[in-house]
């Protein structure tokens, strides 16, 4: 029991919340979002997210950046396991209503195709509720399930033993809002003839959850099914909103009632030592993500006097366009000749190289999950579809840059804080530059129009496309632009991208490689793109996740080595 509060009254009613608390229907959950999210665009949810700097955490900030440019959760949080539908949404739409109802909806049809794949959270489930039946504890759920999901899975879980435990139960569509608007509660104490006090519990393992208890003046008992740390779950609640207890297990929940059965033994029908079964085990959290921790010793790295970046995915975010201009461009790919030219399987650098590859010959088009995942550029799908063969990708791009004449224009900054590091660079009296495989009318447009007062006198070089014979990963384009700032090509010259063309162009002109890892890439994948073997040897020098990271690693070494 991690935190309890001075005095907690014996509860007449334990309402739950259902997945995540009671049930694990993670599996079914984040498949609908993993369906539902790429139709942001076409649902006008994207100009809807909550903007960075209004975000209640540095979490959630991260979650609607990371959901705005790739429109999919973000890794960790497929990882861990941990959050529920109705926390994203929360996070990624803040009091919107109107949005958050668009949201669920589109996630109510998509989780239409999975749901049924349910099963209890912790082991014992049912023989914890049994007992607390046996105390007269009465039991309802309180869920922003649909009924028509909810009644499905309490016929499913465990056999179907679990249809008789609960006195009511409230969903989504019973009521006309969603958590943590308090209807859910207010409904249920109605039904049971119960004022709305602290002896009304509500057990959930979600902020949403203890929300939506302190809304409706009722006792908030938090369920660390999902194991968070102590302090991280602090960090969410004031002293007004905090919940009454935390517990990471059901056997926890009856320690905390036999606490309070030595003070009031008579608010119980059959005490807890007399019902409650043998322990079961707390639930499993899932393993862990696999950060990247490529960071070597600050002082290994030499100091920037000149700091270029690739444009696309590091600095800005112009994914929409560039998806669209590659949907159109395939199509061209057998009229140009360019099918034939691709690489052998055996020459793919990945498994999944060798995969789009066959995909792209077959249908002429990207396979679904490289579009869904949204983390590659068309610089890198080319190098995975021709390899070597420069004049195959000259023609792609070529034809690339025809399409995406009828998309671009709408460009956002990658991060909210690039402008600041940008100027923070500037007064460190640090060159910046911008390297980009954009032709330089898209660039020229994009670098204007940018947060829509541009960032044109943010940079003393920049190296387009089409300004050299070869674009990356050949080095043609870092070496034009330290030549124009007429400074030599060596580690004081740190190239940041997001790429494996980036760091490839990079290593091949003698300068430091920063990996920024925007899509999120684990530690595995990592390994997996940047093998260093004799045919693939080009490693990045350091990563990092985001721009806060990279400017710390920029002030390390200006401190330098003590």
């Amino acid at each position: 029991m991690d935190r309890l509060s001075e005095h907690v009254a014996a509860p007449s009613v334990l309402i739950f919340d259902w997945h995540g608390t009671l049930v694990d229907t993670h599996d079914a959950m984040f498949s609908a979002m993993e369906d539902m999210l790429p139709q942001l665009e076409e649902l006008g949810l994207v100009d809807q997210l909550l903007p960075e700097e209004e975000c209640r955490t540095d979490d959630d900030a991260r979650l609607v950046r990371y959901i705005r440019i790739f429109r999919r959760l973000h890794p960790r949080i497929l990882a861990e396991r941990r959050v529920s539908r109705t926390d994203i949404f929360n996070a990624i739409f803040g009091d919107n209503t109107a949005a958050k109802l668009i949201a669920h909806q589109a996630y109510n049809q998509a989780y239409r195709r999975y749901f049924g794949q349910v099963r209890p959270f912790q082991p014992g489930a049912y023989e914890y509720l049994s007992a607390l039946k046996a105390m007269g504890i009465r039991l309802a759920v309180a869920t922003n399930r649909n009924r028509e999901f909810f009644d499905k899975e309490l016929k499913t879980v465990d056999e179907g033993r679990w249809q008789d435990l609960f006195e009511v139960a409230v969903c989504a569509d019973d009521v006309t809002e969603y958590k943590p608007d308090p209807q859910v509660i207010h409904s249920i104490l109605e039904k049971m003839n119960l004022p709305a006090n602290g002896r009304a519990w509500y057990v959930g393992d979600s902020y949403v959850d203890m929300l939506t208890a302190h809304r409706a003046g009722i006792s908030g008992v938090f369920y660390n099914g999902a194991q968070w740390e102590a302090n991280r779950i602090r960090s969410w609640f004031t002293r007004r909103d905090e919940p009454v207890a935390v517990l990471d297990s059901f056997e926890e929940l009856m320690d905390l009632l036999a606490l309070i059965e030595r003070d009031e033994p008579e608010q119980f029908l059959q005490l807890p030592a007399e019902v409650r079964p043998a322990p079961f085990p707390p639930p499993e959290r899932p393993e862990p993500r696999i950060e990247p921790d490529w960071h070597p010793a600050v002082v290994k790295l030499i100091r920037p006097e000149v700091i270029l970046f690739d444009w696309h995915a590091t600095l800005v975010d112009t994914l929409d366009a560039m998806y669209h201009a590659v949907d159109d461009m395939f199509p061209d790919f057998h009229k140009l000749g360019l099918m034939e030219r691709m690489v052998a399987p055996e020459d793919s650098k990945t498994p999944e190289d060798a995969r789009l590859v066959a995909y792209v010959r077959e249908f002429a088009k990207l396979h679904p999950k490289v579009k869904a995942d949204r983390k590659i550029s068309r610089t890198d799908i080319f190098e995975v579809l021709f390899g070597d063969d420069q004049e195959a990708k000259q023609i792609a791009h070529k034809a690339f840059n025809h399409h995406y004449r009828n998309h671009y224009g709408t460009v956002k900054a990658f991060e909210a804080k690039v402008r600041a590091v940008l100027e923070g660079l500037r007064r460190l009296n640090i060159q910046v530059g911008v390297i980009t495989n954009r032709d330089r009318e898209f660039f020229e447009h994009e670098l204007a129009a940018v947060e829509d007062t541009g960032w044109v006198e943010l940079f003393d070089v920049d190296a387009c496309g089409d300004d050299t014979p070869l674009r990356k990963p050949h080095p043609d384009q870092l070496l034009l632009a330290v030549q124009k700032l007429d400074y030599p090509p060596d580690p004081s010259v740190w190239y940041v991208g997001d790429s494996t063309t980036d760091v490839i162009a990079a290593k091949r002109a003698g300068m430091t490689s920063v990996f920024f890892n925007g899509a999120q890439w684990d530690l595995p994948w990592l390994n997996r793109i940047f093998p260093g073997t004799h045919k693939h040897p080009d490693k990045p020098d350091v990563v990092v996740n985001d721009f806060s990271e990279f400017w710390a690693l920029v002030l390390a070494c200006e401190v330098g080595p003590p």
